[in-house]
């Protein structure tokens, strides 16, 4: 049977039509599914039994598992999750004051091939399904209620597992599904798409409206950003910053850059020069971040002085800049880290039992 968490609204309405019962139905139901997030239809008291018997023959209403739980000494709790097929992925809720902002994965794996990511170096399993991509956030808001954290999930950030341009029909079933008024409820505002920026596919943002950018650059330059991103790079520094200067924002809307901060790569006063030079005609904000690094992977946390040198010339320099604190590092919090680290776990058991 098909997961009804698959649908998105207008298909949810020609379901309940082609199940012999009146559209408002799907309206009922919708709000059952996404904003009580119930987990059996039997739940669902105030549609007619025998609709509900029906749904429950015709239908599945399968959540993602939760197969490990880690919370951090800053607050920021990782859940790593089995979806239907036995595929692991992850997600992170990271606290801000009394709010939680939730990091989404889009595919099992990446295709990108970035060196300093975990999941990078994993490769390309699949794409994840809008509805699996969505109900994460179902998965994260029970447990937050249930640990007496928070009530919901405020801001949602494509920046987990995957690249959500290359699976971009999916990710924008996942963008409906979250932002329909009579669920979840998430504005554009609320939600910003992480990307690394795949050439031909940044008009998304202007046609579709249903997310904000963040570039994912970490380089100054395109032999820097060749050695770290070597996917993304296909598409030439100089051409993407042109293409970012051209995209229409709203009013008071801007680009957000991100910028990784790995010692030795694309720390040091002289790269912080070379990223003005580059950014110096683009309406945006940077968001420095301290490299948090994985096991196997040949880079390095950088120096604390170096980040806030770095910092101080941009702001001197007029950008507006953010500094992430990076945080869930002893749970392996960075992208990829703890399905890995759990893969390696089961590779492990399952040798001994041979």
């Amino acid at each position: 049977m098909r997961n009804i968490l698959e649908l998105t609204y207008p298909e949810l309405e020609e379901a309940v039509r082609a199940m012999g019962h009146q559209a408002f139905r799907a309206r009922q139901l919708w709000q059952w599914l996404w904003r009580k997030g119930v987990r059996d239809f039997s739940d669902m008291t105030n549609i007619a039994r025998d609709f509900r018997e029906q749904l429950a023959r015709e239908w599945s209403l399968g959540w993602p598992e939760v197969v490990e739980t880690q919370q951090s000494s800053d607050g920021t709790v990782k859940l790593l999750l089995r979806l239907t097929d036995g595929a692991l992925v992850e997600t992170v809720l990271i606290p801000d004051k009394d709010r939680y902002t939730q990091c989404l994965s889009c595919q099992i794996g990446c295709p990108m091939g970035c060196t300093f990511c975990s999941t990078g170096l994993m490769g390309f399993v699949r794409n994840m399904s809008g509805g699996e991509i969505a109900s994460q956030v179902l998965v994260a808001r029970e447990h937050l209620r249930a640990h007496g954290l928070a009530d919901e999930v405020k801001n949602l950030v494509y920046m987990g597992m995957g690249e959500p341009l290359t699976n971009w029909e999916e990710v924008r079933r996942s963008l409906q599904i979250l932002s329909h008024p009579e669920g979840l409820e998430f504005s554009r505002r609320r939600i910003t798409l992480s990307t690394c920026a795949i050439k031909g596919k940044l008009g998304v943002f202007d046609t579709e409206g249903l997310a904000l950018p963040a570039i994912s650059l970490h380089a100054p330059t395109q032999e820097i950003r060749e050695q770290l991103m070597p996917g993304a790079a296909r598409w030439h520094i100089d051409d993407l910053i042109k293409t970012l200067q051209e995209m229409e924002l709203k009013p008071r809307e801007r680009v957000t850059i991100e910028y990784i901060l790995i010692k030795g790569v694309n720390d040091s006063l002289q790269h912080a020069r070379q990223l003005v030079r580059l950014l110096s005609h683009l309406k945006c904000k940077i968001n420095l971040i301290a490299y948090n690094p994985g096991p196997g992977i040949g880079f390095a946390a950088p120096a604390p002085e170096d980040v806030l040198a770095f910092e101080e010339l941009l702001r001197k320099k007029g950008f507006t800049v953010t500094l992430r604190k990076s945080k869930g590092q002893d749970i392996a919090a960075a992208c990829g880290q703890l399905k890995t680290e759990a893969e390696r776990r089961m590779n492990s058991t399952h040798e001994q039992g041979q």
